[in-house]
């Protein structure tokens, strides 16, 4: 089964540390297969609750600028 490629853009980070802290935040959901995070933007494809990754975000100290 395919899904779409989600990218989300992230306004705050500024270094490897943020990346880290993303993608360990985000890797805790459900559903997230083929994670890539970068400065600035992640990506990733499955079937998951925007809100889940949008909180997920926040919690880390990021806010999501969009999601597409």
């Amino acid at each position: 089964m395919s899904f779409r490629m989600t990218t989300v853009k992230i306004a705050g980070m500024s270094c490897n540390h943020c990346v880290m802290g993303v993608k360990r935040a985000l890797s805790a959901i459900p559903g997230i297969e083929n994670l890539e995070v970068k400065v600035g933007e992640a990506r990733f494809d499955g079937n998951v609750d925007l809100e889940a990754v949008k909180a997920a975000i926040e919690d880390e100290g990021y806010q999501v600028i969009s999601v597409a």
